[in-house]
């Protein structure tokens, strides 16, 4: 069983960074991590996403803020984010896919706030 587990959270001032972390355990054949976020009355929409090769993939409203890597050794996937807006304010969750699956953490709330 494939258990994905998000830290990191918090809350925040406009300007500030935060450090997310996603450990995954259960699994050896992990292709892509990434984080994805979900504000309130919206859809869960993708942020970014590292291959096992280490190909980014970002959405713009991130790119040049947002810093995905990845530790292939220990499963473990972070999002370093910088220059946090309001409009950054939402549940973040990892997502792991494997060959025929893809798996989901139980998120962590992310809110700037002044």
């Amino acid at each position: 069983q494939v258990q994905v587990v998000e830290s990191g959270g918090g809350t925040v001032q406009p300007g500030g960074s935060l450090r997310l972390s996603c450990a995954a355990s259960g699994t050896t054949s992990i292709n892509a991590m990434g984080w994805y976020r979900q504000a309130p009355g919206k859809q869960r929409d993708l942020v970014a996403l590292i291959t096992k090769d280490g190909s980014t993939t970002y959405v713009d409203s991130v790119k040049g803020r947002f810093t995905i890597s990845r530790d292939n050794a220990k499963n473990t996937v972070f999002l370093q984010m910088n220059s946090l807006k309001f409009e950054d304010t939402a549940v973040y969750y990892c997502r792991v896919l494997v060959p025929v699956a893809g798996y989901w953490g139980q998120g962590t709330h992310v809110t700037v706030s002044s």
